[in-house]
């Protein structure tokens, strides 16, 4: 495997062509360009394949634990061969699977994720996460590349013109996916909104002669306007989370899912902190990072009563015993979600967001341009 101390193989040649064309590396895919984000213990392969098999990327969440990807990976091409959608006659003629991985390197097991990228050879990995960036990710890189010949795309998440400059210098990413302060769970603790990141990324990525670098919005986006925003600040398509923790196929807990759909005004009812991986005992994460919830109690008992970290867990290991009743505002279970949860209404299969979200991307498109 590659030194962590070596330069990343250059992308292949086919990364600048699908700046323009996501169906010539992505050839299942539907404009605009939808991907599922990899939420931790939620996007499972059923909602990975889901998502692919309706015309976008659905990405399967590694996460930081390994141990069950390549269990997880086997049952997504048992669900592929079983579609009746572009996805399984791509995977038969190019041996792509044609869903994504997503990792979070400050934690996975980068000989083991790799070994097992090789066998399954994912359409895309999505890294993010590292404990000082750029440099610990160019051994993640070096090594999918080098895995799957390239085949493999890779995906880096980043919070600011900073990293996304820095990710474009060292790594050479395939798509860079920018993440905007708005998004559910983890990212920057400082960070902007997509309204200001994703063109001033766009920018400088011009300026440094890397356009050819895909950029996908992240963050806050929930819908087709969003969408179209999104495309109109200079994105090639973008990833929605939140929207999906409302889908069929997402393994979540009824009682978290209601509680997405009963938040509204994302704004005022969700909060980014480090509060909620406390009270799980989730210490990896690196220190500039933090995560967007809902609005609970153990958020309140943490800063508004004072209460310590101990007696916090203490109250949420016992929450865990109530099942679904321990999700909401008097509840302490973990919710994260982006601010943009207002606008999730309903639950539906994966097929019918895609199919809402593109068309009221294209309505929203149509009218802006007076047609």
């Amino acid at each position: 495997m590659p030194s962590s101390a070596s330069a990343p193989a250059p992308a292949s040649s086919s990364s600048s062509s699908f700046h323009t064309s996501w169906q010539s590396t992505y050839p299942w895919t539907e404009t605009p360009l939808v991907a599922s984000a990899p939420m931790l213990n939620i996007a499972m392969p059923s909602l990975a394949v889901s998502v692919s098999s309706a015309g976008g990327i659905g990405f399967l969440a590694a996460g930081y634990d390994v141990s069950n990807l390549e269990r997880n990976l086997q049952e997504a091409v048992h669900l592929v061969e079983r579609t009746d959608t572009p996805i399984r006659s791509v995977f038969h003629s190019t041996g792509t699977l044609p869903i994504g991985v997503g990792f979070l390197t400050w934690g996975a097991d980068l000989e083991m994720s790799v070994v097992t990228i090789k066998r399954y050879r994912p359409c895309a990995v999505w890294l993010f996460g590292p404990q000082t960036h750029p440099s610990d990710l160019i051994p993640w890189v070096n090594g999918v590349r080098a895995a799957t010949y390239g085949r493999t795309k890779v995906w880096i998440q980043v919070g600011s013109v900073a990293e996304a400059a820095a990710a474009a210098e060292a790594l050479r990413p395939d798509v860079l996916v920018v993440q905007g302060a708005d998004a559910g769970g983890h990212g920057l603790a400082h960070s902007a909104s997509v309204l200001t990141l994703v063109p001033e990324v766009c920018d400088a990525l011009k300026e440094r002669r890397k356009s050819e670098i895909a950029v996908v919005a992240a963050g806050g986006i929930a819908d087709g306007r969003g969408i179209a925003a999104s495309l109109a600040l200079g994105s090639t398509g973008v990833v929605m989370g939140t929207r999906f923790l409302a889908s069929v196929e997402a393994s979540i807990a009824r009682g978290y899912q209601d509680e997405i759909l009963r938040a509204s005004d994302g704004g005022v009812s969700t909060v980014r902190s480090t509060v909620y991986d406390r009270v799980r005992g989730i210490k990896g994460w690196p220190r500039r990072y933090d995560g967007r919830g809902v609005i609970n109690r153990s958020y309140t008992d943490a800063t508004e009563c004072g209460m310590n970290d101990e007696e916090n867990r203490s109250l949420y290991k016992g929450e865990l015993e109530k099942g679904d009743s321990g999700w909401g505002p008097r509840g302490r279970l973990t919710t994260y979600a982006g601010s943009g949860v207002g606008l999730v209404k309903a639950t539906l299969p994966a097929a019918k967001i895609l199919d809402q979200v593109r068309l009221e991307a294209r309505d929203a498109i149509q009218r802006l341009a007076g047609s």
